[in-house]
């Protein structure tokens, strides 16, 4: 494991992916403040927080129960970006630049749950 959920690249692009986030969302109309704001905030929030929370806990197994969280997080911020593109909350380059970056959080996330479970398995 790495010496702290810091260090962890997943971690770092999952932190830059939030403030992304928080920057567009920035921008939305006031009425969407309690609706769309909110969640993609508290999902893109949940993606790093989880990454931080299971690597805590010290072990592989719940490591990898806590990634799993993370990618149940980003898939709800993905839904989340293909609606503001949808409704027109945001330009199509915006959503495009999001979609990929937590495209690679993903992948990421994904390799890494892997790479715990098989661990955990071997304990």
């Amino acid at each position: 494991m790495a010496q702290s959920y810091k260090d962890l690249v997943v971690w770092q692009k999952a932190i830059d992916l939030t403030v992304a986030v928080y920057q567009l969302t920035k921008r939305f109309p006031k009425e969407e403040l309690f609706g769309l704001v909110s969640q993609m905030r508290r999902a893109s929030v949940s993606i790093a927080s989880n990454i931080a929370e299971g690597e805590g806990r010290k072990s592989k197994k719940e490591f990898a129960h806590f990634l799993g969280i993370s990618l149940g997080s980003k898939a709800e911020l993905e839904t989340q970006l293909i609606l503001c593109e949808r409704v027109g909350l945001a330009s199509n380059s915006e959503i495009s630049f999001l979609k990929c970056s937590l495209d690679e959080v993903g992948k990421m996330l994904a390799k890494l749950k892997e790479r715990q479970n098989s661990k955990s398995k071997e304990s």
